[in-house]
């Protein structure tokens, strides 16, 4: 099982980190299936970061191995969909960049990424999933992925010729703005938007 994310997919999220915007093609890093996080179990603060931050997004879940996969068969390998949460070592972050080095040790740290219950994909509207992330009770991220650079069937297919994708791999799809520091005793709470109303896919506690 793979995990693949997409950076900078948001052009306020780029923004307000002063990264610049992707243009041509997503930004890809991927994080090892020992990040995973399920069963909203509560996420440990790790010792080797002062500045964790939380980032909300759209998770795709395969259903068909393929590789280069064609745009129009591209919503076939989809059957579910959730919410997740990238946490992101951002002072860590900011050190390897400097450097010049890759991302992984302030990305794909144990437990880095939450996911939350599947939902049947005919259950949102592909084209405009609506979600939410709430700090403590309060909506610190309010997204829709009709605001994605690079759009789901832009995703799939991009990844897809590099990547074969197996039956089980993840994508992050890419957080919009608002995110920002969690610390200890925090709980964030993922709500998606279907088209039976609003339901709660992961919950978890910052310990």
């Amino acid at each position: 099982m793979k995990i693949i994310c997409i950076g900078r997919n948001y052009a306020k999220h780029a923004k307000e980190l002063n990264n610049p915007v992707p243009k041509t093609a997503p930004v890809v890093f991927m994080k090892p299936p020992t990040a995973l996080l399920v069963g909203d179990k509560p996420f440990y603060y790790p010792d080797y970061t002062k500045d964790l931050h939380y980032e909300c997004e759209v998770v795709l879940k395969i259903c068909k191995n393929g590789k280069s996969i064609r745009p129009e068969f591209a919503m076939d390998y989809v059957e579910n969909v959730s919410l997740g949460i990238d946490f992101t070592a951002r002072d860590l972050q900011s050190e390897c960049k400097k450097n010049g080095h890759p991302w992984e040790i302030a990305k794909g740290f144990d437990n880095s990424a939450v996911m939350g219950t599947l939902v049947k994909k005919e259950q949102v509207e592909m084209d405009a999933i609506e979600f939410q992330l709430k700090k403590n009770g309060a909506i610190v991220q309010h997204g829709n992925s009709k605001d994605m650079i690079f759009n789901i069937v832009e995703i799939i297919c991009y990844v897809s010729k590099f990547f074969k994708l197996n039956i089980g791999d993840l994508i992050y799809t890419g957080t919009p703005e608002g995110v920002g520091p969690v610390a200890i005793g925090d709980k964030l709470e993922g709500v998606l938007f279907t088209k039976n109303g609003a339901v709660k896919v992961f919950e978890t506690e910052i310990k």
